[in-house]
Formats: structure tokens, C-alpha cells, sequence
């Protein structure tokens, strides 16, 4: 069990994070941030997309400055990348024309080891993480379950002290993911690993439960710690404990909070023109809707519980939900979401009934959508080009939260038949359809 009394590995003190608006002016990313990492402690950073969980990975890792504060790594300043941090990312990040042992060396590149040592210290890294036999085989011949486990072997091969991880197991199918959860566990566990912490950046909730000491939930815009989560479950855990539920119920109730206050704060940014729409396709809302007017729920239920009954991790949940409660088809809070009059109309309504009422909801509750179509309908040939409107957003959003927004507004905007867009000219416009 971990000791909080044990070694600081890294901490860092009072982070700001700002990155420069379009317009030269800065926006905060992340705002007076306090992390300690110990020896012995897997820590999770949780929160919904835009929250700054990457970046703040990032600065700990010494692979971007902070604005401000500081980063000490075993006592020392952190001035960059260290000896003894190695990172695990989202995405295999493998090189295609490399094998299997080929990248793993990569890890010891800085070690100026020489190549038979090298050799002997990737094929230690390779049988430790279950790839023995694979050695010479090429990224393409891989599942991405074995490829990412080409990462870790890439990442731990060097021996590091802290070991960040940046949703490493996203990318993966349910059941690899949970394979790949298991067998690091194991090795943790078993301290079969050089490496005497590990920060995690996950979305999922119940992945953080089930690996992690600690929990930051981080809020967003800018990102901010809001809650510490203890877990003082023995590993291996149970998804199926009432200790466990109760945990993942308090952490759902902490952003379902969270996520409604920032929602309520962007709408009175700007006209709301700027707010964060959730990244989820439209023709999503209206088959969760049913499912949520179906018994056993009639219309109710704790986040938790419907995400177990429909198997959906709690990235992919949160944002269906925030999308429901931003358009008014359903309420959120305290990590409950309960169907209005108008959710039960569109989950009960045919194909047409459910664009009809997505298209009034849309141009009620989405304001960048009403200024997209209103723009189009004051302009003489009824176009307008995408820079017009993403200016305004990366002003107030960063620019990857911009871009998903744009994206989002587009996509519901289609399925109203609100207004139509073309990708390769980047410009809205106005057809048959859209009237």
C-alpha cells in the first residue's frame, strides 16, 4: 500500500500555463497548480477534454516551460527534459520501419550504452512486457494492443524512476485495454519495476479507480485542481465492490458538478458564441435519449449506472451528457441526468421529428450556431469562410478545443439541416435544405 509519508519524486508548485490568443493576449491553459508525485504512488489526473491533464504531463516531463512555478524532480529544478523520466503517449508513436527491438532501443539512445548492451537491456524490456518473440517483427504485423506494449517496453527499457502516462490505453479495444491494465498492475505490484512513481492522465474514471493511489480531478477553462480522491482499496481491485462504486459515484458527482458550472460560466462569455461545445455526433443524442426513457430508468438515472448498463467508458458518456444538458433535452446534477419533457419528445420522436426538434433546441441553446445561420442569411450570396467564426473561438478557447467546437457546431448543424459546409473550400453555406 502506498505511503504518503514516503519520498516527493517530483513535485510541482503554484504551474500556470498560458498560451497566446490570436489576437496577442494570453489564455490560461492551467492556473495555480500543485502536484506531488511520492515514491511508490501511481497518481491520476482526471478530468473532461480542454481541462489541461496533457500539458500539465507535459510540463512535468520537461518537455514544455510552464508560464509560471516550478517543477523539482527528486529535490532538483527541472530545466528539461530528465535522466529518469520517460513518458508512455496516447497514440503507438512508433516508427513503421523500425522492428519491435529497433524501437525499444530508441529508449536507450541517451544512455550512450554500448550496442550489445543495448541489445541486452531491450530484450530484458521486451520479455518483461510480453513481447518475447517478437522482436523482429515491424509495427505493421502488430495488433495495436502489442503495439503499445512496444511503448512501454520503449518507455521502461531505460530503467526510469517516474513514469508518465498519457492515456495509454485509449487507443485500445475494451478488452486489450484491460489485458494491458492487468499485466502493468501485475508488474507494480510485483516489483518487477525499476520505476518508483507513475502520473497517469486518463478520462476514464473507472480506469482511474482501478489504478491509481490517488486522483486529481481537475476542472476546466483554466484547468485547476478540484477535488483529491484518495483509493484506499487493496489491488487487484474489483469493479464489482460497493467500496469501488462508491468511489466511481463520488468522482461522477465532483465533474458532473464541475462540468455544469463551467457550462454556465462560458454562456455568459461572449453571448455564449465562444462556449465549448462537447465533441459527440448528434445522431448519438437521440439513441441514448431512448435509452434513458426505457425502463429500467423512465427517464432517470445515476450517471454511473447507466454507463455500466451501456457499457460506455466515461470519456464517451460525459460528453452525451453535457450535450443533452446544454440543449435542454436533459438535466445534470450531482452526477444524476434526467430527461426534460422536451428529452422524452426527441427520444420517443421518428427520424424527421428528432431533426425538427434538434434544429429549434440548436438555434435556441447553441448561440454559434444561431450566428453561423444568421450570418449566412444577412450575406448576399449566403457563405461565409470558417476563418470568420474559428477567430472568435480561438480567443477564447485553446486552439485544439476551437477546432473541436468548429467541428461540432458543423456536425449538428448538418444534422439539423441548419446550414451546410464544405471541407475542402472551408466555407458555410446556405442550400436547399437548409431553409
Amino acid at each position: 500500500m502506498f505511503d504518503a509519508t514516503s519520498e516527493p519524486i517530483i513535485a510541482l508548485s503554484h504551474i500556470d500555463m498560458n498560451f497566446i490568443k490570436p489576437s496577442g493576449g494570453p489564455l490560461p491553459v492551467l492556473a495555480g497548480i500543485d502536484v506531488t508525485v511520492r515514491e511508490g504512488e501511481i497518481l491520476g489526473l482526471l478530468g473532461r477534454s480542454g481541462s489541461g491533464k496533457s500539458t500539465l504531463l507535459r510540463i512535468a516531463g520537461g518537455l514544455i516551460k510552464p508560464s509560471a512555478g516550478t517543477v523539482l524532480y527528486r529535490g532538483k529544478p527541472l530545466g528539461g527534459p530528465a535522466e529518469g523520466i520517460a513518458v508512455v503517449f496516447q497514440t503507438f508513436a512508433l516508427y513503421p520501419w523500425l522492428t519491435v527491438l529497433e524501437n525499444v532501443e530508441l529508449g536507450l539512445d541517451a544512455a550512450g550504452l554500448r550496442s550489445d548492451d543495448a541489445h541486452r537491456r531491450a530484450m530484458s524490456a521486451i520479455d518483461l512486457i510480453g513481447l518475447d518473440g517478437f522482436q523482429s517483427a515491424y509495427p505493421r504485423e502488430l495488433s495495436g494492443g502489442m503495439r503499445q506494449r512496444v511503448g512501454f517496453a520503449r518507455a521502461l527499457v531505460s530503467d526510469p524512476i517516474l513514469l508518465l502516462m498519457d492515456e495509454p490505453f485509449s487507443a485500445l479495444d475494451v478488452l486489450t485495454a484491460e489485458t494491458l491494465r492487468t499485466d502493468f498492475l501485475d508488474l507494480w505490484g510485483a516489483h518487477q519495476l525499476a520505476t518508483k512513481a507513475v502520473l497517469m492522465v486518463t478520462h476514464n474514471i473507472e480506469e482511474a479507480v482501478l489504478m491509481c493511489d490517488r486522483i486529481l480531478v481537475l476542472g476546466a477553462n483554466p484547468g485547476r485542481i478540484v477535488a483529491e480522491i484518495k483509493v484506499p482499496l487493496p489491488q487487484p481491485r474489483n469493479r464489482l465492490d460497493t467500496a469501488f462504486h462508491e468511489i466511481v459515484d463520488e468522482i461522477y458527482a465532483i465533474l458532473t458538478s464541475r462540468m455544469t458550472e463551467a457550462m454556465g460560466a462560458q454562456s455568459r462569455i461572449h453571448g455564449g458564441l465562444v462556449q465549448q461545445l462537447p465533441e459527440v455526433a448528434a445522431t448519438r443524442l437521440g439513441g441514448f435519449a431512448e435509452a434513458l426513457a426505457a425502463p429500467p430508468f423512465e427517464g432517470r438515472a445515476e450517471l454511473a449506472q447507466i454507463a455500466r448498463a451501456l457499457t460506455l467508458p466515461s470519456n464517451r458518456l460525459f460528453p452525451i451528457a453535457a450535450a443533452l444538458h446544454l440543449l435542454e433535452f436533459a438535466e445534470l446534477e450531482e452526477g444524476t441526468i434526467k430527461l426534460t419533457a422536451a428529452g422524452r419528445v426527441l427520444a420517443h420522436s421518428d427520424i424527421d421529428g428528432r431533426k425538427l426538434l434538434f434544429r429549434e433546441h440548436l438555434l435556441r441553446f447553441v448561440p454559434l450556431a444561431a450566428h453561423i445561420r444568421q450570418v449566412l442569411d444577412e450575406r448576399a450570396a449566403h457563405a461565409a469562410p470558417r476563418e470568420r467564426f474559428e477567430y472568435e473561438l480561438e480567443d477564447h478557447l485553446p486552439r485544439p478545443e476551437a477546432v473541436k467546437t468548429m467541428q461540432t457546431a458543423i456536425d449538428w448543424a448538418r444534422y439539423a439541416e441548419l446550414f451546410a459546409y464544405n471541407d475542402r473550400t472551408r466555407t458555410f453555406s446556405l442550400d436547399r435544405g437548409a431553409a
